[in-house]
């Protein structure tokens, strides 16, 4: 093997090869190829196993596949902050969106499994996964099940119908006139629009947004009718009765917000929809940087300050049980099966 790093190091090296050397120089072309493979595969095994041992010991990126500024964002700014102190490693994050994410998780599926390139996203990752350019249960390694919240039914003030009962009968009466605004096509927005429509036997139109901001400030100005927002947009809008808000699609109300009913108590038996958010590693990333990396991130989460900005945002921490790497795996399969025929149904694609 020395031998064969001092031939490649100095290729052009015009003294006579001697021994091994010679034997290299002197190989069949085919099998010479063959024999650097065959080093370079067991390369990897040994460099993860200095890297776990290492581990960190330089910075770790992680990619928010979204633009700076939504929940996805907060939530990973937040927790690199407190997982830099655990870790003894700059954390950092880095923004990049694009094609409903995928550009950006496509970005880790690409990276070396060495646990420092990891990613944050949400239930989008997982709900079309069909139409995505990865496979979402083979090539990441789930790392932690960080938070979720719920999705806010809201409309424009000026919105006839003072409750759900009321909303609904008003979208049966103008059936495909009304519009309902969202994140993009194949978000969880868009999903928790096409089951609405299909539990109430309600149509509207559906119009995609980039972000929630966007969205939010049609809806108050009265462009559009619905909106299925998030509700750190939506709450403060809300209380200052800019819009209306008819229900929360969980089947437990927000905490922040106990006066709003839950569509499953206002009519819709069973309804329960929300983002969640998760921590992965691309494929292969060692047991051991992935324990580390989960403990980093249950502990972070369990900070005083971390959970107070988390529950200004309307996100609830998962309890401890659930956050182990295990368990996400668990959850994440469940959520795929649970709104897999859903998807089918309506032939629901990501951005």
């Amino acid at each position: 093997m020395k031998a064969l790093v001092r031939m490649v190091a100095t290729p052009r090296r015009r003294s006579a090869p001697r021994g091994d050397e010679w034997r290299l120089v002197t190989q069949h072309p085919r099998r010479r190829v063959l024999s650097l493979a065959a080093g370079a595969a067991a390369l990897p095994a040994v460099s993860r196993m200095t890297w776990a041992q290492s581990y960190p010991s330089r910075p770790i990126t992680i990619v928010v596949p979204v633009s700076p500024g939504g929940s996805i964002d907060v939530i990973a700014r937040n927790l690199a902050e407190r997982m830099r102190v655990i870790l003894g490693q700059p954390v950092i994050v880095e923004n990049v969106a694009g094609a409903g994410g995928a550009i950006g998780v496509g970005r880790v599926v690409r990276a070396r499994p060495d646990g420092y390139t990891i990613f944050v996203s949400s239930t989008g990752t997982v709900l079309n996964a069909a139409s995505l350019p990865y496979d979402v249960l083979n090539d990441f390694e789930p790392v932690a099940l960080l938070s979720s919240y719920p999705i806010v039914l809201v409309a424009r003030k000026t919105m006839p119908a003072n409750d759900l009962k009321g909303l609904i009968a008003w979208l049966r009466a103008n059936p495909d006139k009304a519009t309902g605004a969202g994140g993009v096509r194949g978000g969880t927005a868009y999903v928790a629009s096409l089951f609405f429509q299909k539990e109430t036997g309600t149509r509207f139109q559906y119009v995609p947004y980039r972000g929630g901001t966007p969205a939010i400030q049609d809806l108050v100005a009265g462009q559009i009718d619905l909106g299925f927002s998030d509700p750190t947009s939506a709450l403060p809008l809300v209380r200052a009765g800019a819009i209306k808000a008819y229900g929360i699609t969980t089947k437990a109300r927000l905490a922040s917000a106990p006066d709003i009913p839950t569509l499953h108590e206002s009519g819709l038996p069973g309804f329960d929809v929300s983002v969640w958010h998760g921590l992965w590693a691309p494929k292969a990333t060692p047991k051991n940087i992935i324990a580390k990396l989960n403990a980093a991130a249950i502990d972070a989460l369990a900070g005083p300050t971390v959970r107070a900005r988390l529950a200004d945002l309307g996100q609830e921490i998962f309890p401890p049980d659930q956050q182990t790497p295990e368990a996400f795996g668990a959850f994440q399969k469940a959520e795929m099966e649970k709104w897999s025929p859903i998807i089918k149904e309506f032939g629901i694609k990501g951005e």
